[in-house]
Parts: structure tokens; sequence; C-alpha cells
């Protein structure tokens, strides 16, 4: 009896430790016998989120360097980016951008102040601005190189001290860090593939930079001398240099000889502002010729005639041909004016040099009491003026410019003028077509009249500056202004060139052929 008791109380006793240790299994491990693991796919994303957040905010914190560029103190950061490319930020004037590469990392270039013994020392030995551009260049190669050993340690280190945070495992942490220096080499290989050194041909002003044509730059320089990245951006950062010197030193725009300038605007919807502007880059940009392509009116009544009058004082020959907006009171109006020429039904003139033939629109929409034709008469109207084109150049009279209010008409001068300008869709377009002609469509430079307050956002105001050369009275170059609409105060100078005027490129022919 007494051993069958112990016998029992042993068996217990072995049980007892049995549920002791099985209960001890599940507090220590609790969530691999309630949870089933992971998956790996869902693993794989966890460690991805946590190395881009850490490389991100290893970037943010120390992933910058300050650097002296000749004269000034600058800040070099690079930053994630959907679309790459380089900001130089040139506070208190603006910023320039560039389209330097494709990458999902942005240089970020911010000048922070003209140091006052360098920019001195430049002043009391002018002779060393020849040799100011090697010192740039020099210096931001030195720049970038730091910031390059920098931004390495600055991703690694927070992709690792994120990881650690979140997985508390050495060895997940260390694969965060090399899996954040992987992808910080694929951006750099990337952003080295698709390196554009001729990005700087093409760049985008902000802020009062863009109001500055003496940074922008002239049509001829701006092909001939833009061909090495280095020395254009040493070039521009010795521009916003002189900027920051006292107002003597600043540079001076000087016109080009071979240059000609041509201020486009369209579709001004009776926006008393546009004259102010239009007023000002005349005066910018010394303007040789307006070309205003219609609509310039919202009804075409005889009470909106004053609204044109401030036309007389822009300084400039102003070159019209009427919209679908206005009439022909409209039109018998401005022809009182001496410095307007009024183009239509294919009528040509040579104003500032340049020979220019347009048509007015056939439609006026305003007139309700006569159905809206469409594009089928609007086509006819781009044959007439295809007609005239054609006529003047048997003549020994050729066509420069030809201009339309609708870009359907416009498209009917392919192969008959090298350049026709229109309006109508309050955007911008710009195409080559078919037989060499390039259209260019301008936006509204009224920034679309009383219709700024129909939608969500109101319409930028636009206009464009564009460069011919004053022999071949070929397109070389063209600025896009666009200006904040209705309550902004935004202001941006962008840079363009035709394939055609890019170094290095075959130069197309002097003008399109003729239609057969």
């Amino acid at each position: 009896m007494a051993r069958d008791v112990t016998v029992v109380l042993h068996r217990v006793r072995r049980a007892g430790a049995a549920l002791v240790r099985h209960y001890r299994a599940r507090r220590t491990h609790p969530v691999t016998e309630l949870v089933s693991p992971p998956h790996p796919y869902a693993r794989a994303l966890g460690l991805i989120t946590v190395v881009l957040l850490g490389a991100w905010l290893g970037l943010l914190i120390v992933g910058s360097v300050r650097a002296p560029v000749g004269p000034m103190d600058t800040r070099m950061t690079l930053r994630p980016s959907v679309s790459g490319g380089t900001k130089i930020n040139v506070s208190p004037l603006g910023a320039l951008e560039l389209r330097s590469h494709t990458a999902p990392i942005r240089l970020d270039v911010d000048v922070d102040r003209l140091d006052p013994v360098r920019s001195q020392a430049l002043v009391d030995h002018p002779e060393r601005l020849s040799g100011l551009q090697e010192e740039v260049a020099r210096d931001v190669g030195h720049g970038t190189l730091d910031l390059a050993v920098r931004s390495c340690v600055a991703v690694v280190s927070g992709a690792t001290a994120l990881g650690l945070a979140v997985y508390r495992r050495p060895r997940r942490a260390l694969a965060a860090g090399g899996l954040a220096l992987a992808l910080l080499a694929a951006s750099g290989t990337a952003a080295y593939a698709t390196w554009n050194p001729k990005s700087v041909l093409e760049p985008k002003f902000s802020g009062l930079l863009s109001s500055a044509p003496s940074v922008v730059g002239n049509a001829r320089s701006i092909v001939s001398e833009f061909d090495v990245y280095q020395q254009e951006l040493a070039r521009l950062v010795t521009n916003v240099t002189k900027l920051y010197d006292v107002t003597s030193t600043l540079p001076t725009y000087q016109p080009d000889p071979t240059t000609m300038r041509v201020l486009h605007v369209s579709d001004i919807h009776l926006n008393p502002a546009s004259w102010k502007i239009i007023s000002s880059l005349v005066e910018q940009y010394d303007i040789d010729v307006i070309v205003d392509s219609g609509d310039t009116m919202d009804h075409g009544s005889a009470t909106e005639n004053a609204f044109l009058d401030p036309i007389a004082d822009l300084g400039a020959p102003y070159v019209w041909v009427r919209g679908n907006h206005d009439s022909h009171r409209t039109q018998r109006y401005l022809e009182r004016f001496k410095n307007v020429h009024v183009l239509d039904d294919g009528k040509a003139e040579t104003v500032a040099g340049l020979r220019f033939a347009g048509i007015g629109d056939p439609q006026y929409t305003p007139d309700r009491s006569v159905k809206a034709a469409g594009d089928p008469v609007e086509r006819i109207a781009g044959i007439r003026l295809a007609s005239a084109l054609r006529a003047e150049r048997a003549a020994g009279t050729p066509v420069d410019v030809a201009v339309a209010h609708n870009p359907t008409a416009a498209r009917g001068t392919d192969g008959e003028v090298p350049l026709v300008l229109a309006g109508h869709v309050h955007h911008r377009e710009m195409e080559v077509m078919d037989k060499g002609t390039r259209l260019r469509v301008e936006g509204s430079t009224g920034g679309s009249g009383l219709r700024a307050v129909e939608g969500k956002y109101p319409d930028p105001v636009q206009a464009s500056i564009l460069y011919l050369d004053r022999t071949s009275k070929r397109l070389q170059a063209w600025d896009e202004i666009e200006l904040g609409g209705l309550g902004l105060t935004k202001a941006e100078v962008s840079r363009h060139l035709p394939k055609e005027n890019q170094p290095g490129a075959t130069p197309s022919p002097s003008a399109p052929s003729p239609s057969p």
C-alpha cells in the first residue's frame, strides 16, 4: 500500500514538472506557438521600408556638406526625389533648376552667403575673374566628392540604426545597412548613366532670377559657348556672384546684333494687368516686335475698345490677328494705331526686319445668332493662309513667321513657312510638323481673363520670348515666361533650344520644303 502511494506521488510530481515546463515554454515563445510565421514577402517589404526610411533619415540629419564655391559659401545636399535633377537655391533671388540626371536622388545646392573677404578680393583684383571659372569648377568637384562620402556614411548609419531599433538583431541591422548602401550605389549609377551635361542649356529660373535677362543670357552666346558642363556651371555661379555684389557690378544685358527678339502673347481676354506685364517684358528683353495671336477681347463689343488703348504705348510694333472672341469692329479699331499691323486674309507685312503673314479667325463665337462651324472652317482658313504663303514665296518675298489664332488653321501651313504661331487653347504646345514647319501655341497672357475664377486654381499668365537669327530668320531659342495667376506671385523663366541648335547637332535646312 505504501509502495503504491509512493508510485502515484512520483507520477504526479513528474506530470507537474512537465506541465511547468510546458507553461514556461509558452511564456518564453508565445508568438511562435500562437501566431504563424510572417510570409517572406511581408518580411522583405518590412525590410525595404526600414532601409528606405532609415536612409532618408540619415540623409536628412547628416547628409549635407558646407563647401566654399568661389567667393560663396554653399551647402550641398542629396535628397530623395522622383525625377532627380539639380536645384540651386540662391536666396533671396530665387532658384535655378537643371534636368541634369534622372535618378531617385536630387542634388540641392543652397547658396548661403557671399563671403566678404573673398568677394572683396575679387573687387580689389578684378583680374582674378578670368580664373574664377576654373576655381569654381574645382570647388564644386571637391564639394561633390565630400558629399558622396558623407552621404554613404549617412545612408548606411541611418538604415543600420533603424534596423537595430526595429529588429533588435545585429545581423538584420547590418543587412539593412548593406541594402541601403546598395540602393545609394544604384542611384548613383543611374545618375551617372543619365547625366546630361547640356542641361544647363535649358535652365528654369524662379523667383527674382526670372526677371534678370542678364542671367538668362542671349541666344547666340548660349549656342556657341555652352559646351562644357563645369564651365557652364561656373559661369552661372559667376553671374550669381555678380548679382550679390554691389549694384555697379551687376552684369548688363548686351543685345546681340545677330539676334531678333519677338514677344509672343495670346488670349489676353480683357485682363488689364497684361499690358503692364507686356510693357515690362518689352523693356527687359529689348523686344523688336510683339505678336498677338488673338482673343485680345472677350466679346468684341464697341464698349470694350478702350481696353486696347495701352497698345500704342508698349514701345514696340504690334502684329495682331483676330481671334474668335475679337470682332471685325475690334479689328477696325486696332487698325487706327500707328504701331499696330493687322494681318488678315493672308496679308503679309515686313515688321522689324521679319516678314509676317496671318489670317483672322473665321469664326466669331460671341455672336449666338450664328452656329459655330467648328474645325472644318478653320481648316479652310489654313488652306487660304498656305496659298498666300506660296504666293509670297513665288513673288520673291518669302514669309518668315505665319500667325493664326486657332492651331487647326495654323497646321495648314506645314511646309510653307519655317515658323507658325497660334493660341486659342490657353496652354502651351510645340511641335515640328511632318513637313518641317514648327508650330508654337502660346498659353493665355491674360490668365484666361475672367475665366480664371471659374476653376479650382487660377490659370497662369504665359508669354514667350522668341530669339531669331537676323540673317537666316530661323528660331534659335525661346524663353517661356510663366507668372502665377490671380492672387499668386510665382514667376518662372525657362530656356529652350531647338534640337538643331544643340551643340554638335546637324543644322536643319534654311527653310522647310515647299508643299507639292
